[in-house]
């Protein structure tokens, strides 16, 4: 018996793209003309109330060149090609994502680094495939885009992939003071665009480990509390 329904066409940009990121994030990362009009400087700048260069150079102050770094998602405006260039030839910059459009931008801007590599991947699985150990990893601004349960996973999978000598960055939203201004305007935003990221208001990134007490958490504030900047090491 033949099969006469004609098979539908997927969309190359929407293919085994998480269902949380079109349901929520279509219009802000997987949607390739909404990135096309985001993925700019100036916009990271406004999003960050002008803190972008700050908590940019919080993760980079981090990397050591020649180092192995593994960013574990793509970042609109010019912070991957700044990575890679920092890390430099001697070292080895990997970056993942878990959309096409954003895998595309980041070869874009790697283009002629030939020790870079761009590889589509979850964040909570990647690793432990033959991608070997890393000296860094960097998870920038990706923590209050996921669900809950999503955050255990990452950040989990993450600490499995530091090794006894290595470091492990988040740099993200945390609970601004009270008396911040910003903090309302957030709560509009999360209320409106981004339902995942207040938990980050109310839980420490070590609350999503199953074993923090086995590595250090150094934390830095930002702007009246807004971000956070946390290395994490194995305890000697």
């Amino acid at each position: 018996m033949t099969n006469n329904h004609p098979t539908l066409a997927v969309d190359p940009y929407y293919d085994g793209v998480p269902a949380y990121m079109t349901e929520v994030y279509d219009w802000a990362y997987v949607d390739p003309k909404w990135v096309q009009a985001l993925d700019r400087n100036i916009v990271v700048r406004i999003l960050l109330f002008l803190n972008d260069q700050r908590l940019m150079r919080a993760y980079l102050n981090e990397i050591e060149p020649g180092s192995k770094v593994w960013q574990v998602a793509h970042v609109y405006g010019d912070l991957v090609t700044r990575a890679a260039q920092k890390v430099g030839p001697k070292g080895a910059f990997h970056l993942t994502d878990v959309t096409p459009v954003q895998i595309e931008h980041g070869t874009r801007k790697l283009a002629g680094m030939d020790w870079t590599r761009v590889m589509r991947a979850d964040a909570a699985e990647f690793g432990g495939h033959g991608e070997g150990s890393y000296d860094l990893i960097c998870s920038f601004f990706l923590l209050h885009e996921v669900p809950e349960g999503k955050k255990f996973e990452i950040v989990d999978n993450l600490l499995k992939q530091v090794p006894r000598g290595g470091k492990l960055v988040f740099v993200d939203y945390h609970n601004p003071a009270k008396w911040q201004p910003i903090r309302y305007i957030l709560k509009l935003v999360n209320r409106l665009l981004e339902p995942f990221a207040e938990a980050l208001w109310h839980n420490e990134i070590s609350h999503y480990a199953k074993n923090p007490e086995r590595f250090t958490w150094e934390k830095k504030t930002f702007f009246a509390g807004v971000y956070q900047c946390v290395v994490v090491k194995h305890k000697d």
